[in-house]
């Protein structure tokens, strides 16, 4: 890996808009993509809620967007993989930013494995064994869940652009998994009315939880997790990426962020 920047916003106050942070990345994958540095990204969002591109498209989704707005969530359609998440300050998302260079030769599960592994060794320090393979009834299912006891806690998606990978998680922190599966549930009892039952996960809410659940002691705070992600991930830097010449890096300003978030709610769209 080349040199890394890590970004931690886990203590910033989040602007409202759930598409700042996934601007956020949009600019500094294409940082890292012209020869900038790999960049992690640690982030929450008080009270969002994440849609994929196939949930935009279930008969009643527009109905089930207006539903969770008037809630005071703000709502995304992602540009990255999956399907729909509910984010809140117990839940840490983390985005690996890497130059398409250094995955070239791989598929995009060894990009996903690299995220697995962060999160796996960083909770084997805490005396927490972590295993991935799809949880059945989980939200945004897929087959690197990630489990503890067989729950799930964590899932993981990508961004690819032209020079750079955007390897995403969402790690359920501090807090109840079931309560988020079940407004994720109500999102889908809304949004799929009148659609085939493939088209649409089937949501269980006793399949989620949270690191806190676990009593994994050490991890059980998003700020404590964040840290522990952060201190991991420095120790891996080879002695040539820490020593060798820094790279060009400049942090996107609030302007520029805020005009790739307005491009990118054009380019994806809510139902309405």
């Amino acid at each position: 890996m080349n040199e890394l920047r890590i970004i931690d916003r886990i203590k910033e106050n989040s602007p409202g808009d759930i598409g700042y942070p996934f601007a956020l990345d949009e600019l500094l994958g294409r940082q890292t993509g012209a020869g900038g540095p790999s960049v992690l990204h640690i982030w929450n969002h008080p009270r969002a809620f994440v849609i994929g591109s196939k949930d935009s498209r279930l008969p009643r989704a527009a109905d089930a967007v207006r539903w969770l707005e008037r809630q005071g969530y703000s709502v995304l359609v992602r540009n990255s993989g999956g399907a729909a998440v509910p984010l809140d300050l117990g839940v840490v998302n983390l985005s690996l930013i890497l130059p398409i260079e250094a995955t070239a030769s791989s598929g995009f599960r060894d990009d996903f494995e690299r995220m697995y592994a962060l999160i796996r060794d960083t909770a084997a320090e805490y005396g927490c064994k972590v295993e991935r393979g799809e949880v059945a009834g989980s939200y945004c299912p897929g087959d690197y869940d990630l489990q503890v006891d067989g729950l799930k806690f964590c899932g993981i998606a990508q961004r690819r652009q032209v020079r750079a990978m955007i390897i995403q998680a969402f790690i359920i922190v501090e807090g109840s998994g079931a309560t988020r599966a079940e407004l994720v549930k109500a999102f889908y009892d809304r949004a799929a009315v009148g659609a085939e039952p493939g088209d649409y996960p089937e949501v269980l809410p006793g399949v989620m939880t949270s690191l806190q659940e676990r009593a994994v002691t050490g991890l059980e705070t998003a700020e404590y997790f964040a840290a522990a992600i952060a201190r991991k991930l420095r120790g891996r830097q080879s002695a040539a990426a820490s020593n060798g010449e820094a790279q060009s890096f400049v942090m996107p300003d609030r302007e520029a962020i805020e005009s790739a978030c307005a491009a990118l709610r054009l380019r994806y769209p809510l139902p309405r």
